[in-house]
């Protein structure tokens, strides 16, 4: 996807006119963060690798690994923007060479002698608090500390360089790693409540209701190679839980739709959501429900008993629930 480079979005007479550029052109190519939130989330969970390690925060992880992330962060964001290569940095973005950094402090890069006078894009995320952030900056020697007591001669940004970023996007909410919300006691018993992945992942469904689960933590608690089954019906989650009343929306338009009227998170892109249901009855008032199986069904409360679930509408269909 080409775009062509924008003029500065930050007036006539910047103090930076190639850094305005290149900010111009990112904000043109992601108005609003959302494909640089999808590759960091992506960077964290391909480091993490969860469907073969079962491991799910940044603290599980060994240093060498942590020090490679800021490498798989420029590799993911070369591909998804498909950045010409810089002729003496990272990329190349409308023709002016950028630097990529990733610090696990946030404004906290180095930066090497060969980046000085060049512009960086610099980010950072926290998987633990659920934001990250992206700004340029020049790398000009009154941007920089000093070098001393590094062998390598880096230099990080000095207090000025600091107020001097231009963020992007200032700690901006992650894709959320549901793991990493839910109560560690949740999370303990979803990991030892069997030597099956099935049984897991119908606990994690269990635990995590009304919330976004991404196919990653799904492959987390399976570990296994086909960790999807574990989510589908004949023989996954979606029969296994139906008895309790509990249904798992998916990303298509008729799940979608059940989901907004009951006021649920949306499953988006490779997402799902579960629910316990119960058929409406007077005790519930005017809330939201829709019409499934011939009956209409609402959120249930905490004291309804449970009761077999409604079939959801055939995925297939880009629509299948009808509202009320």
């Amino acid at each position: 996807m080409s775009f062509e480079c924008q003029p500065s979005l930050f007036g006539a007479a910047p103090p930076d006119a190639e850094l305005s550029r290149v900010a111009a052109e990112l904000l043109t190519l992601d108005p609003e963060g959302v494909r640089i939130a999808a590759v960091i989330r992506r960077t964290y969970d391909m480091l993490l690798d969860g469907q073969h390690t079962g491991r799910y925060k940044w603290a599980q992880l060994h240093k060498t690994e942590k020090t490679h992330f800021g490498t798989l962060i420029e590799i993911n964001l070369q591909r998804e923007f498909d950045f010409a290569d810089g002729q003496a940095m990272d990329f190349a973005i409308c023709g002016i060479d950028v630097d990529c950094k990733f610090s696990q402090d946030k404004a906290r890069w180095m930066i090497p002698p060969e980046a000085m006078g060049h512009h960086l894009l610099g980010l950072w995320a926290s998987d633990d608090q659920g934001v990250w952030s992206a700004g340029l900056v020049k790398a000009r020697e009154e941007h920089l500390s000093s070098s001393k007591g590094n062998r390598d001669l880096k230099r990080g940004l000095s207090a000025s360089g600091r107020s001097a970023i231009r963020w992007l996007f200032d700690e901006k909410p992650l894709p959320e790693n549901v793991l990493l919300r839910l109560p560690p006691p949740h999370v303990d018993k979803i990991f030892q409540c069997s030597r099956y992945g099935t049984k897991r992942v119908d606990m994690l469904f269990r635990l995590a209701q009304r919330r976004r689960v991404s196919r990653a933590v799904i492959a987390t608690v399976a570990q296994q190679d086909d960790y999807m089954k574990r989510v589908r019906g004949n023989g996954g989650s979606r029969s296994s839980l139906r008895p309790e009343g509990i249904v798992i929306l998916g990303q298509y338009s008729s799940h979608a739709s059940i989901a907004q009227t009951l006021g649920l998170p949306v499953p988006g892109r490779g997402e799902f959501v579960s629910v316990r249901l119960a058929q409406h009855q007077g005790h519930h008032g005017d809330v939201p429900s829709v019409l499934l199986d011939g009956e209409r069904w609402v959120v249930a409360l905490p004291d309804d008993p449970p009761e077999l679930a409604p079939v959801l509408p055939d995925t297939r269909k880009s629509s299948g629930s009808q509202e009320g």
